[in-house]
């Protein structure tokens, strides 16, 4: 079915902080439109106005044709008790469509008025969807991702880029009419992006993406939807994400033009009747000493002085005639520096056959040591154990055999891939108080603050957050830590474009030992691995 996605009018807010007002949008068949927008922005609220998960404030959601089907598929991470195969049938609509057909087929047998048709529309979206052949397809992509696992398997025993690759196959095999992604590079691996890459180009589906990885909207996106948080406006750009950021400069450029232009002729008009205004008082208070017998030079003086005030007065009427331009506002970026411990001793980690374990998978024996300095990066794709191997060294996984010893003086950061260290009932000031050690409430909002995490914010419970505002809150943490040593699992995840080049930045200037597992090219360039672990080889 070739479906329209309309969107008008939308406006939606979080509390009393307005997100995004007045969003007219169209997404048609063979559209991929590029939701982009700082952290908090909104891209996520309105993937779930679309799904119809959440009400907008304002404004219309509409399809054409009315009955298309629409699927939404969060970043958020799956019930790790949920069989691969029921997280498949969840993730494509297919377990809803078969309930809902199963319940009209019994009415239907009861003889219920109305359930032929009830009936009939039912397994008409359970075809759509893919119902009839669904176990089929997905074995067929999973193993073209090679990921050999039993379909009955719970995702809780799979490690995090298995988990991935079960993510990236129930979009692959989706079958919607209108299609939602919400950040779905997050975690694969170059196989995988391509796969996800290859399949969003050729979907014949509207499809309406958040996403911060460059790069694959450069490959897919036809055209990109800004939610502009400090301007507190909604933008269209023709094209991917290097067209986005060429028009937008250009947007911006011009916008401080002409502001300026205004602002100088504003104060060029001001000053003009403030000179005017103080030629004129001058020449009353010279009229008012001139002494007995000067009254003729008296009036010419006092007439003077009139003609000054009105030229003044039609001055200021000419500066509140001047069509106004509204500056533009300065937009909030993310300063991130990483404090810096004594140093470590020379020898930071040392890995003596080392075998590290999750459920039944296993990686190693691994036998490295890590020096002081050093920069390694952990590399290989999705499942082949880079988390399983990182979680073993910092304790929070299994050492199945083999021994890990840290040296002396070294003191941990770390930044796990499913921001766990952030996450829970707890509020974020109490989790960020924790973890950086620091008694005063008070210190930790100005922290977060820093972070773009503010007073609406700070007393949420941290699962209620969004990733990208847990882990901005990890890396508050960082900086507010001295630590020597890093450990980073999938770090750039979930951080907006400007996000990522400060944390880039920072990691390049850290003068500590870091090991880092990440999928993203351009950081891994900047840091300059000293050591490369692949995993498959070890």
């Amino acid at each position: 079915m070739s479906a329209t996605l309309f969107l008008s009018g939308v406006a939606a807010s979080f509390g009393a902080h307005a997100l995004f007002d007045g969003l007219d949008a169209t997404v048609a068949a063979g559209d991929v439109t590029a939701l982009v927008g700082p952290n908090g922005s909104g891209k996520t609220t309105l993937l779930r106005i679309v799904a119809g998960e959440y009400a907008a404030d304002a404004g219309t959601v509409r399809l054409a044709p009315p009955d298309a089907t629409i699927g939404y598929l969060p970043q958020a991470a799956p019930s790790p008790d949920e069989s691969l195969l029921a997280y498949a049938r969840r993730r494509t609509g297919v377990a809803r469509a078969e309930a809902e057909f199963e319940a009209a087929t019994g009415a239907l047998a009861s003889g219920t008025p109305g359930a032929d048709d009830r009936y009939a529309h039912a397994l008409d979206r359970w075809l759509v969807l893919g119902g009839a052949d669904l176990e089929v397809r997905l074995a067929d992509v999973l193993a073209r991702l090679d990921l050999q696992v039993d379909l009955e398997r719970p995702l809780g025993t799979l490690s995090g880029g298995q988990a991935a690759r079960a993510a990236l196959a129930s979009i692959l095999i989706s079958q919607y009419d209108v299609l939602l992604l919400d950040e779905p590079t997050n975690n694969l691996d170059a196989d995988g992006l391509a796969a996800l890459t290859f399949f969003v180009r050729e979907v014949r589906s509207p499809v309406l993406v958040a996403s911060h990885d460059r790069a694959f909207l450069d490959e897919v996106a036809t055209s990109v939807l800004e939610l502009d948080l400090p301007q507190q406006a909604v933008h269209h750009y023709a094209g991917g994400w290097t067209e986005y950021r060429a028009a937008k400069a250009l947007a911006r450029a011009q916008a401080d033009e002409a502001y300026e232009t205004y602002a100088q002729r504003r104060d060029d008009l001001a000053e003009q009747a403030r000179r005017r205004t103080e030629w004129a008082r001058q020449g009353r208070a010279k009229a008012s000493r001139l002494p007995p017998g000067s009254a003729l030079e008296k009036k010419y003086r006092e007439d003077r002085a009139r003609r000054m005030d009105q030229r003044a007065a039609r001055v200021r009427d000419a500066a509140e005639r001047l069509e106004e331009v509204e500056q533009p506002r300065k937009e909030w970026e993310l300063r991130f520096s990483i404090a810096e411990a004594p140093p470590s001793a020379d020898v930071v980690l040392t890995l003596d056959a080392v075998v590290a374990r999750a459920g039944d998978f296993r990686v190693g024996p691994v036998s490295a040591q890590v020096a002081r300095g050093d920069r390694v990066a952990l590399v290989g794709p999705n499942g082949s154990g880079k988390t399983t191997l990182l979680r073993a060294l910092l304790g929070s996984g299994e050492v199945a055999s083999g021994r890990v010893s840290w040296g002396t003086r070294t003191v941990l950061g770390t930044l796990d891939q499913a921001r766990d260290a952030i996450g829970g009932a707890v509020s974020l000031r109490d989790a960020v108080q924790v973890a950086v050690g620091e008694p005063d409430p008070a210190a930790v909002r100005t922290l977060l603050a820093k972070f773009g995490l503010g007073p609406e914010h700070v007393g949420r419970p941290c699962d209620s957050l969004s990733l990208g505002e847990r882990t901005r809150a990890a890396l508050a943490v960082l900086q507010a830590r001295a630590v020597n040593v890093l450990v980073l699992d999938e770090p750039t995840n979930h951080l907006d474009a400007a996000a990522i080049d400060q944390l880039q930045a920072a990691l390049v200037a850290f003068g500590g030992t870091l090991l880092v597992v990440t999928h993203d090219r351009a950081l891994l360039d900047a840091l300059a691995p000293t050591r490369v672990w692949d995993v498959t080889a070890l």
